[in-house]
C-alpha cells in the first residue's frame, strides 16, 4: 500500500507543475494544453483521491479490529481464575493477571520487571523455575511443575503451574508463560465433593431400606400365617414331651424304689411306656422339622430386611425371581396365576437382596394395578438371555400405563394410587438399584393388554475351568 500511495503523490505533485507552468506561459502555451490532457489529469487526480479516501477507512477498520482483539484478549485473561505470568528470556516479569495480582497483593505496574523468583516461597520452587528457564529448547506442551508462592500475608500458597516456552516468529526463544492454579482449593472441593457423595450414598441406601421395610410390611400377614403352622405343630409335640416326660418320671420312681417285677410290669403297660419309647423319634424329629421351617422363614426375613453390603457376588436371577415369587404370594391375600414363560440361569453380578427387592417391587406393583379390574390376575415372567444381558420380563393383564404417566412413573414420589396406598418411591428406587446394577430398567404397554416390565442386567463373567 505504501509504493502506491507514493506513485500517488509523485503523480500529484507533477500534474500540479504541469499546470502552474501551464499557466505562467503565454497563450500559444496555453493553446498547448488541450481538453484531453485537463480530462487525464481530472481522472488521475480522483483515481488518487478515492484510493486514499479507501486507505483511510481500511486503516481505521484494521485499527478497530486489533483494539477489539486487544479488549477480548485482555478480558480474557483478567477473568481468568487461574494465576498468570508472562516472563522474558531473563525470567523477568513482563504481565500478569488479575488473579496472580489478588493472590499476591501487588499490581501489575509494581510486578512488571522484576524477576518471577522473587514470588517463589521457597528455594527448591527457586530452582525447579530456574531450571525450566534456562532451557532454550523447551518442550511445546511445558512441563508441570508444584511451586509455592507467598501471598500478600507472606503464607505458603501451593501451585501446579503449567511452563509453556514463548518462540518468535523466527522460532527464538523470548520468554516463558506460567499458568498455575492453587491446589489448596482445589483439595478443599474435592474434599466437600467426596463428603457430599458420601452423604448421598448414605442417604440412598437409607432410603432403599426404608423401602424394603415398607414391603417387608405387606409380607407380616402372609409370613404370620406362614410361621403358625410349624410353630403350632412344635407347640403341640412340646406337649406331648412334657407327657411324656411325666410318665417316664414315674415309671423311674418305681424302679429306683425296688417295686416288684410284676408291679413294675403292670406301671409299664398302664403309662403305655413301650408305645412312648416308639414314638420318640418321630415325635422329636417332626419337632426338629418344624423348628427348621420356623428358622429358615425367619433367616429369609432377616436376610431381606437386612441392610446390603456394598460387595457384589454372582447370583443367579431366575433363583432371585423365585425368592421374589415365593414371598409376594405370601404376602398377598388374594390369590393370582403365574406362569413361566421361560426361565433360563442367567448369572449376574450384584446384590440378590437388592435384585430381590426390585423383583417384589415389579411383581407387587403389577398385581396392585389389576386389582381395580376385579379381574384375577394373571402374571407373565421370563428370564432369557440376550447380547450378553439376563433379561427379566413381566407382564400383567391389567389395564396398562397411561401414555401421560409413561414418561413420569420412575421419577421419585410419583405415584396413581389413592392417598396412603402408595409413596412413589417403589420405582424410583428399583430404577436406581438396577442402574447401580449396570442394567436397564424400561416400561411400556403391551400390545393385547396391561403392563410389560423389562430389567436387563450384565451377565456375569464366566470362570474358565481348570484343565
Amino acid at each position: 500500500m505504501a509504493p502506491e500511495r507514493l506513485s500517488a503523490k509523485k503523480l500529484l505533485r507533477e500534474s500540479s507543475l504541469e499546470i502552474d507552468a501551464a499557466l505562467d506561459d503565454d497563450e500559444p502555451l496555453q493553446s498547448a494544453v488541450d481538453e484531453a490532457v485537463w480530462m487525464d489529469v481530472i481522472q488521475k487526480m480522483d483515481e488518487v483521491y478515492s484510493q486514499l479516501i479507501d486507505d483511510e477507512v481500511e486503516l481505521e477498520k484494521k485499527n478497530a479490529e486489533l483494539e477489539q482483539s486487544q479488549q477480548f484478549v485482555f478480558s480474557v485473561i483478567s477473568a481468568m481464575s487461574d494465576v498468570l505470568v508472562v516472563c522474558d528470556a531473563q525470567g523477568r516479569i513482563e504481565q500478569t493477571n488479575a488473579a496472580l495480582n489478588d493472590l499476591v497483593g501487588r499490581n501489575e505496574g509494581v510486578l512488571r520487571g522484576t524477576p518471577f523468583v522473587d514470588l517463589l516461597a521457597d528455594a527448591d520452587s527457586v530452582e525447579r523455575v530456574r531450571l525450566v528457564l534456562a532451557q532454550t529448547r523447551a518442550q511445546r506442551s511445558g512441563q508441570v511443575l508444584e511451586l509455592q508462592l507467598l501471598d500478600a500475608s507472606g503464607a505458603h500458597v501451593p501451585v501446579d503451574a503449567n511452563c509453556t516456552p514463548r518462540i518468535d516468529h523466527n522460532g527464538r526463544h523470548v520468554g516463558t508463560v506460567l499458568v498455575g492454579r492453587p491446589t489448596a482449593e482445589l483439595k478443599r472441593a474435592y474434599q466437600e465433593l467426596r463428603s457430599a457423595h458420601e452423604a448421598l450414598k448414605r442417604a440412598q441406601q437409607q432410603l432403599i431400606h426404608s423401602e424394603k421395610m415398607a414391603s417387608l410390611g405387606r409380607l407380616v400377614a402372609g409370613v404370620a400365617h406362614e410361621l403358625n403352622n410349624p410353630i403350632s405343630f412344635v407347640l403341640g409335640n412340646v406337649h406331648a414331651l412334657d407327657r411324656y416326660m411325666q410318665r417316664l418320671s414315674s415309671y423311674l420312681a418305681a424302679v429306683h424304689a425296688h417295686e416288684p417285677p410284676a408291679q413294675l410290669e403292670a406301671l409299664r403297660k398302664k403309662l403305655r411306656i413301650d408305645h412312648m419309647l416308639a414314638d420318640l423319634p418321630s415325635l422329636i424329629e417332626g419337632t426338629m422339622e418344624g423348628a427348621q421351617r420356623t428358622t429358615d422363614i425367619v433367616n429369609g426375613l432377616k436376610r431381606f430386611s437386612a441392610m446390603d453390603p456394598d460387595a457384589r457376588a454372582s447370583v443367579d436371577l431366575a433363583e432371585v425371581a423365585e425368592r421374589a415369587i415365593h414371598w409376594i404370594r405370601k404376602g398377598v391375600t388374594t390369590a393370582f396365576e403365574l406362569h413361566w414363560d421361560e426361565r433360563v440361569p442367567c448369572h449376574v453380578t450384584g446384590s440378590g437382596g437388592q435384585l430381590q427387592q426390585v423383583m417384589m417391587n415389579l411383581l407387587q406393583n403389577a398385581l396392585d394395578a389389576v386389582a381395580p379390574t376385579q379381574r384375577v390376575p394373571v402374571l407373565h415372567v421370563s428370564i432369557t438371555r440376550r447380547e450378553g444381558h439376563a433379561v427379566f420380563t413381566l407382564r400383567d393383564n391389567g389395564p396398562g400405563i397411561a401414555d401421560v404417566h409413561l414418561t413420569r412413573i420412575f421419577d421419585p414420589f410419583f405415584t396413581t394410587k389413592p392417598v396412603g396406598k402408595g409413596t412413589g418411591l417403589g420405582l424410583s428406587i428399583s430404577y436406581g438399584i438396577v442402574e447401580q446394577h449396570g442394567g436397564t430398567l424400561s416400561a411400556q404397554n403391551a400390545e393385547q393388554r396391561g403392563a410389560v416390565f423389562t430389567v436387563e442386567l450384565p451377565l456375569a463373567q464366566e470362570v474358565p475351568s481348570a484343565s
